[in-house]
């Protein structure tokens, strides 16, 4: 069983106006129909996924985007607390972050990431990994329920 996409939403977690931009781009070009909801740290991240202060009408993500490196609270961070907190912990986290670092990738996963992709710096590189997460994600994964 498939993934509905119908009100797919998604909360991108990345600092760098640049690779928001450009991941915002990538996914406004599919054909699935999605919502992304930007935050630019980890302290913000996680007072949307509590739903806490201005984000308390938030609607909650199916798939989290993270890159790791963020200012006041970095992914890694935002990753443990998210992976055990019993109401948060079911949401797919992808870390998608420039770093290629064996630490980052063996500390992700041991934090349960679901995933952990290199942000290539060719765009067309960029763009194919981007298709290749919506039809992985939105398409092809059945997701728990909210």
């Amino acid at each position: 069983m498939m993934a509905s996409t119908a009100g797919f939403q998604i909360l991108l977690v990345d600092d760098e106006p640049a690779g928001v931009r450009l991941t915002l781009e990538t996914l406004r070009d599919s054909a699935v129909p999605k919502q992304v909801s930007v935050v630019h740290d980890g302290v913000e991240a996680l007072a949307y996924l509590r739903r806490e202060g201005r984000y308390a009408g938030a609607a909650r993500p199916d798939l989290v985007i993270l890159d790791l490196n963020m200012p006041r609270k970095n992914g890694r961070e935002v990753l443990a607390e998210v992976k055990s907190d019993r109401d948060l912990r079911r949401i797919p986290v992808v870390v998608l972050t420039t770093s290629d670092a064996e630490e980052d990738v063996r500390c992700s996963y041991d934090l349960h990431a679901n995933c952990y992709l290199t942000k290539p710096a060719d765009l067309h590189q960029f763009a194919t990994i981007m298709r290749r997460l919506e039809e992985f994600w939105l398409a092809a994964v059945r997701l728990p329920p909210a």
